[in-house]
Order: C-alpha cells, then structure tokens, then sequence
C-alpha cells in the first residue's frame, strides 16, 4: 500500500467539511491529509488500518482522525465482485485542528475538546454511542453554515466527554511517522503493511531502509520502543483477530494467513500480546455475539 497525501480542503472555501459517501466500496488507497476527520460508517463492512492498527469495522462505527494519521477502511472482498450490488456508505467530517483560529482550542472553555483533539492523533474508535450524537452527525449535512458550526462543536463537545473509547494506533507508531519526513520511514512502514503476512524479516525491510540490518534494529528500536520482531507480530496478531472474529471456527488458517508458519508460534505470540489464547478470544467474542 503506497501512502497518499490527500486534499481535504473545502471546494467552498468553508472552515470545514461535511460530505455523505455513498459508493460500491470506500476509496482503496492508504492515505493522511492534514484535516481530522469524523466518520460515520452507516454502511458496510471491512478491516480498518490506522496508524499500526488492524482491526474489523462494521455498520455503527464512529472513528475521529489526528491530522496526518495514515488510514485506509477496506471493504470486505465481497464488496468487489463484479455481480455485487453492496454498497458502502459513510458521513464524513474533515477539520483543521485552528478551523476557528489559532487560539480558539486554547481558550479554558474548549479544554475538554483540545484533550479530545489530542488523543485523535492515535484515532479514537467511540463505543456505546448515544442515538442521539449519531442523529446530530447526519443533521449536519443539511444545516446552513451557522448552525453547522455550532452543531460540530456540540458533537466534539459531547464526544469530549464520552468515557468509552478505544485508541486504535500505537503512540510509538505516532511518534516515529511525525518525527521525522525521512523518506524511508514511508517505505518502512508501506513494506511493512504489504507483507507483513508473508515471512519477512527484520534483515527484509533493513534492505528496503538502505540500512545494514544492525544499524536498522537500533534505529527501529529507538523510534517504536520495541523491536521489530516485536512490532510486526503485533501487526500479524491484530490482522488474526480480524480473521477470527470473521471465522470463529478455523483457528489453524488464522495462523498461516496473519503470518505465522506454525501454530505452536502463532498461540504463543497471541498470548503474549492479547492476555489469552486464540481459543479464548473467539469464545469472548462468540459469547458478545449472543
């Protein structure tokens, strides 16, 4: 997946957007632009990137974007066949953090807001949303420019303090992509995300970073605090998440699918990383489910 910067400013001169989506599947390209983006997925199904984040999305799901944060929501392969007549649909919002001037967010009034801006730089998935905030999302879309204003800061109000949440990228993925504009940091990361359920290697993506491979691990370690290895089974093992909950009953393809060429590794690295077996975990979400 080749990283895109995207324009997101507003053809209208607005201080922000408002935009329903309505396609045969969401735009398949990894992408950032300097805009935070609010989105209402009201149709469809696929697997979410963000940052380093893996995970499965579905009808509901409201997300809130930090400026430059690579994502990409990929429908379900159904969702391409040529006979398909799904549909994928979404509200988006797109804003800049100073759309109503640079000391705006800085005002004791709006402190709970600049708190909610801040954690959107990891991407927040809200859960347990009221009705009523995904109501005023979708009034958005036809208010006049004044009324559209104030219903934007209600929401990030109310999502401002909104206690259940989930931060979907890692801040050791934050820090290192806005660090830096090192070229080969967007080559690392773009390899990364393309093969990281093929058997790779640190000495792999040292080649692709013009590095020698112990330069690399230094370097890789000092920017994520953890080792590659580390970092890319947390990638594999979020992609097998994604695979179970889709597929409660195959634990064995989850393994070699997400990467892993045994399954004794595979168990031991999901353990590790997500506090239980693979077993377990379908369980868990087996038992939500009913």
């Amino acid at each position: 997946m080749k990283l895109h910067l995207l324009n997101r400013a507003s053809l209208q001169h607005s201080s922000f957007t408002v935009t329903i989506n309505n396609f045969s599947h969401f735009l398949k390209v990894w992408h950032y632009h300097p805009e935070l983006e609010l989105v209402y997925i009201i149709k469809s199904t696929g697997t979410r990137f963000i940052g380093d984040g893996i995970e499965k999305f579905e009808e509901g799901e409201l997300v809130l974007l930090g400026e430059n944060l690579p994502h990409m929501w990929l429908n379900d392969e159904v969702y391409f066949g040529e006979d398909s007549n799904l549909t994928a649909e979404a509200i988006a919002i797109h804003f800049k953090e100073d759309f109503l001037g640079e000391e705006f967010l800085k005002a004791i009034e709006m402190k709970s807001i600049s708190q909610l801006v801040k954690r959107a730089r990891q991407g927040i998935k809200f859960t347990n949303i009221d009705n009523g905030v995904l109501t005023k999302i979708k009034e958005l879309v036809n208010m006049d420019p004044f009324h559209k204003i104030m219903g934007l800061l209600e929401i990030l109000h109310l999502l401002s303090t909104h206690e259940e949440y989930q931060l979907l990228s890692s801040p050791g993925f934050l820090n290192s992509f806005n660090k830096t504009d090192n070229k080969s940091l967007d080559e690392i990361y773009e390899y990364i995300f393309k093969n990281f359920n093929q058997p790779i290697g640190s000495k792999d993506v040292a080649e692709v970073a013009r590095m020698n491979p112990s330069a690399f691990s230094r370097f890789f370690k000092r920017v994520h605090r953890k080792t590659f290895t580390r970092y890319l089974n947390e990638i594999r093992i979020g992609y097998a998440c994604k695979l179970l909950i889709e597929n409660r009953d195959n634990i064995t393809p989850v393994c070699y699918d997400s990467g892993f060429n045994n399954i004794s590794n595979f168990n031991r690295h999901f353990k590790s990383i997500m506090g239980m077996s693979p077993s377990e975990y379908v369980k868990l979400h087996t038992q939500k489910q009913e």
